[in-house]
């Protein structure tokens, strides 16, 4: 092979930087355009939010805007999820990028004038219906984006996967959903995916801010649910009768043990809660059996392992202590795994994230003990999951209702962001599978 003369090399290399300033800049004056545009899908979405598994009007919006921007869609997803695949003129990396869609069973307390006034059926209950962690944003973000990358088709090398994801708070009760049904249905097939990009907007970073973390960004999470079976008696003669409630509450303290005592917290956090009891239904009288619900966070694999078997010791043998008997459901309804940010991966992408925050704007954060069912798609390839700053400038973090509160609110400019984060994700992560290519 002939090598090229210098003068030759350095003017490729200049006009390929030159092109590829040339799209970011294209892409994120493209997303200040539609500003106004993503502000209004995601009034609509608030005003008019949806379930786990019902997402249907949802699906629909987010299904016609990719069709009309000639994206191949797949709908009815893991129940009403929606796929796009928008192909790029060029070859290259096929890149995910997830959105969820899902609003929460609580009924709103803004004076917005686009705030929900839906209510819904949820566990046989009539419950007010919102948007109370902000996945309507997300929806909007990843259909701006979307916007904004069919545009550029013909520069684009790789494929970019939408994944429009229904059921991320839980799907109901009986039912399958969420990141995990998407996966056991192929949503990171047919292309394989070769790496997938997340985010969500945090009511308590500031505006203008990014955080991010690498390796365990978000923990694992699943329930328990804990049965304990004694014997009835008459509160007045408690010996006649072995005492669940008292047993109930003996395991509650014992297991507080378990993180101050076993978890090495110099390494990684953890979690035990129990979150419900519920037994008796009379002051005098002492019932059969009293049953518990809580929920278990870990950050290493380990951990999780470790937590499950101190767990199931202390409630038996603390059970069998007091002549009881315990039943213990592990994980109960759901298990999430540790939203994992692959080393690597955060590492190179790092500087797409610094261009359109700004370096002082992109924050290392602290571990969350929240869980994400975006840890799915990362077991199935490297994966960036990262936070949207949405507190309003003139708010103090500590008076910001936090997530999953009747009060929740975010700051709308931060969307524009949001766009711009994720097209500088995928035309830099394209950009350097193609050199390494050449």
């Amino acid at each position: 092979m002939k090598k090229l003369p210098i003068a030759v090399t350095l003017f490729l290399s200049v006009q390929c930087v030159a092109q590829k300033q040339s799209l970011q800049t294209k892409a994120a004056t493209s997303a200040k355009n539609i500003e106004a545009k993503t502000i209004a899908w995601r009034r609509d979405f608030h005003a008019n939010p949806e379930l786990g598994n019902n997402e249907k009007r949802t699906a629909a919006i987010v299904a016609q805007h990719l069709k009309n921007l000639g994206i191949e869609v797949t709908t009815n997803v893991a129940k009403t999820g929606v796929v796009g695949i928008l192909k790029g003129a060029l070859p290259g990396p096929v890149i995910a990028l997830r959105a969820d869609m899902d609003a929460l069973p609580i009924t709103e307390r803004n004076s917005l004038p686009f705030a929900s006034k839906v209510t819904a059926t949820y566990n046989g209950n009539t419950v007010g219906v919102m948007h109370a962690c902000g996945h309507d944003a997300h929806t909007a973000i990843l259909m701006a984006t979307a916007e904004v990358l069919a545009s550029m088709r013909n520069e684009l090398k790789g494929t970019v996967k939408f994944i429009f994801q229904p059921a991320e708070e839980g799907a109901p009760v009986g039912e399958e959903g969420g990141a995990k049904l998407m996966v056991k249905e192929g949503v990171m097939s047919n292309p394989t995916v070769d790496v997938v990009f997340g985010l969500h907007v945090d009511a308590q970073l500031p505006v203008g801010q990014i955080g991010y973390r690498p390796a365990g960004f978000m923990a694992s999470a699943c329930d328990v649910k804990i049965t304990i079976n004694g014997k009835g008696a008459h509160g007045a003669s408690p010996w006649q009768g072995i005492d669940p409630i008292v047993t109930a509450a003996q395991i509650v303290n014992n297991l507080q043990t378990i993180v101050s005592r076993n978890v090495n917290i110099t390494e990684n956090a953890a979690i035990v809660t129990i979150g419900s009891i519920n037994g008796g239904n009379r002051f005098n009288i002492i019932p059969e059996k009293v049953e518990m619900q809580g929920t278990v966070r870990t950050f290493t694999d380990a951990d999780q392992t470790m937590i499950y078997n101190r767990i199931k010791q202390i409630v038996n043998n603390t059970a069998a202590s007091n002549n009881a008997t315990a039943e213990i459901l592990l994980p109960y309804t759901v298990q999430y795994p540790v939203t994992f940010n692959d080393t690597a991966l955060t590492r190179k992408m790092l500087p797409s994230l610094q261009r359109a925050a700004g370096a002082n704007n992109t924050i290392l954060v602290n571990a969350k003990t929240g869980s994400e069912d975006f840890s799915f798609y990362q077991q199935k390839a490297p994966g960036l999951f990262f936070n949207l700053g949405a507190l309003p400038a003139n708010v103090k973090k500590e008076d910001a209702a936090s997530h999953h509160t009747p009060g929740f609110f975010i700051d709308e400019s931060s969307f524009t962001l949001g766009v711009t984060a994720f097209t500088n994700l995928v035309l830099d992560y394209m950009d350097a599978a193609s050199k390494k290519t050449k």
